[in-house]
């Protein structure tokens, strides 16, 4: 069945028996969702037990209450609802329950259901034998009845065997169940009013919302309790934003209920490695980790990369949430699901395609960013404008001086949509494979080749694209496709955002107070580096440049001589 966007409850039916009502408490106990068992809520509203309502009354009166009262829960939000057994063989029942909920089926052998009802009653005179069974031979007539029911109970989206299962551990499973159908449904995801999501990320994989704002870390528990997700959270973040927000986070986190372990790395790209995750690894397995256990990277591009690696590899995926603290990973580098480390030889050659469960972008986060990084990260922002938004490119060219003083209103608003044009591409083309990806990497091929020509310690990636940027314009302009006009606007937005538009102004820029680097860049180096990169293809890099403002297009023919040409035309300007 596919599910639609109205969807925000978890529906448990089965036989009598299966544990449904002490299953979906316990599942609601998890996820700090409401409990409705429709039995109870049916005699609590009749004043009787529901086997005196089916002598009194008959059966019909019963399944016409059964039907009132599932109409009503229907209606009620982030609600694990418990039916009778019965309840989903009418169709009506069976529409109500479909359209507003995730419904999974709790199985088990009739023997198994025999024998767990009768124990019941023998340690309980009190509880009654179910109307339906109370006959000469219950164990035949549950055979029976399961028999009837059986193609209503396959109709569910999900079934669970309970035997030999304790509550707790059918409970994980349906939990398990609602993560595995929210990775490639809407489930869940209307529980997020329009408000709170700047975006939602929709690809073959997962579907999953963008929040963007002010003061969402405190909001991070209740956003993870609505996506479904429970058990132990691991924070991996770096030295620096968790000396500023580790406690902050670690403390929302327990206010919520989550069990908490965090792993501090130092900042900084050399991080980004495998000596890393293997560290990681030793720390998730010293401290038991699960499967169904959540990795929160907390901080910039390098531990997003790097927390997602873990989270795609370890147990052979984990969940994982996005808590971007820079203006880089906000609009970029958290949205998409590109994960990994770096090799010597280039830029994030080892990784993987693996979404995440979430991403929670506190903007007031970047106040306290050093100006630096926050000025790195509006090179991504001015990207997004230049492949395919010329009218937010007019904005940004518009509203210089207020976005640079994070004036909130209009620097929330200039993150959102910059995430959004991210978040629609990925959409398109998962895993950089229908060529609709390959866009984002505008700047890109010039950049990664300089950040491994130099170790990844002369410059931060944003300095790096917007370089890459002016290197793919100007050979644009060589190839005949871009007019000088829009060169020369995106060089000036570029310099006004504070941003190095070639080599020199780079080094210019750390002579005037930036860290100073001793590394010194070879162009022979930068070149072999590109080879490497990611996006080459048949021996051939894969070019993205400009025919106008909002408007690219991919070439894989672009002569060796005119980049080079370009390459040295940046190292001497």
């Amino acid at each position: 069945m596919k599910l639609d966007k109205r969807i925000t409850n978890l529906i448990i039916t089965g036989f009598s028996g299966t544990g449904k009502s002490l299953v979906a408490m316990d599942v609601a106990r998890r996820l700090n969702w409401d409990f409705l068992d429709t039995d109870d809520e049916i005699v609590r509203q009749t004043g009787k037990p529901i086997a005196e309502i089916f002598r009194q009354d008959g059966e019909g009166k019963f399944r016409e209450l059964e039907r009132e009262t599932i109409r009503k829960a229907c209606q009620q939000r982030q609600t694990v609802i418990a039916i009778g057994g019965g309840a989903i063989v009418d169709p009506q029942n069976y529409k109500s329950l479909a359209k507003t909920g995730l419904i999974v089926c709790l199985e088990a052998k009739p023997e198994t259901i025999y024998e767990r009802l009768f124990r019941e009653a023998a340690r309980s005179p009190e509880t009654e034998v179910r109307p339906l069974l109370a006959v000469d031979n219950p164990l035949e007539r549950i055979r029976q009845l399961k028999a009837s029911r059986q193609p209503y109970y396959a109709k569910a989206d999900w079934t669970i065997h309970t035997d030999g299962l304790s509550v707790s551990e059918v409970a994980e499973e349906v939990i398990r169940a609602s993560r595995l159908l929210h990775r490639t449904d809407s489930f869940q995801l209307s529980a997020f009013s329009d408000k709170d999501v700047a975006c939602m990320v929709k690809t073959a994989t997962q579907s999953y919302p963008l929040f963007v704002g002010y003061g969402l870390l405190d909001k991070l528990g209740e956003k993870m309790k609505q996506t479904a997700l429970s058990g132990t959270a691991t924070v991996i973040s770096d030295e620096n934003v968790f000396s500023l927000y580790g406690s902050k986070v670690e403390g929302v986190l327990k206010g919520a209920g989550f069990a908490i372990n965090s792993f501090v790395v130092p900042p900084g790209e050399e991080t980004k490695s495998m000596d890393y995750v293997i560290k990681i690894y030793d720390f998730l397995v010293e401290h038991r980790a699960e499967r169904d256990d959540i990795i929160i990277a907390l901080g910039g591009g390098m531990v997003g990369d790097l927390a997602g690696f873990v989270a795609a590899t370890f147990l052979r995926g984990m969940f994982w949430i996005q808590v971007p603290t820079s203006l880089v990973a906000m609009v970029d580098a958290s949205i998409g699901g590109k994960v990994g480390v770096n090799h010597p030889e280039g830029k994030n050659l080892i990784g993987a395609f693996y979404q995440p469960d979430l991403v929670l972008a506190d903007c007031q986060t970047l106040t306290t960013l050093p100006q630096r990084e926050l000025t790195s990260g509006w090179a991504e922002v001015i990207k997004h404008g230049l492949i395919l938004d010329e009218e937010f490119f007019q904005f940004l060219e518009s509203n210089v001086n207020k976005l640079t003083k994070l004036e909130p209103e209009l620097f929330t608003r200039a993150i959102a949509r910059s995430a959004t044009i991210k978040a629609q591409v990925v959409s398109q083309d998962e895993k950089e494979r229908e060529g609709k990806r390959t866009i984002l990497n505008y700047g890109h091929t010039i950049a990664h080749g300089l950040e491994a020509a130099t170790q990844y310690k002369r410059f931060l990636h944003g300095e790096a694209v917007a370089i890459g940027m002016v290197g793919a314009a100007k050979l644009s302009q060589r190839l005949g496709l871009l007019p000088s006009v829009a060169v020369e606007r995106q060089q000036a937005l570029l310099q006004k955002f504070g941003l190095p538009t070639s080599l020199r102004a780079e080094a210019a820029s750390q002579r005037r107070g930036r860290q100073r680097s001793n590394l010194k860049l070879s162009l022979a180096g930068v070149t072999r580096a590109m080879e490497l990169d990611k996006k080459v293809r048949g021996k051939a890099i894969r070019w993205v440049l400009l025919q106008d403002i909002g408007k690219v297009v991919i070439r894989s023919d672009v002569p060796q001589k005119e980049v080079l040409a370009v390459l040295q035309e940046l190292a001497e300007q």
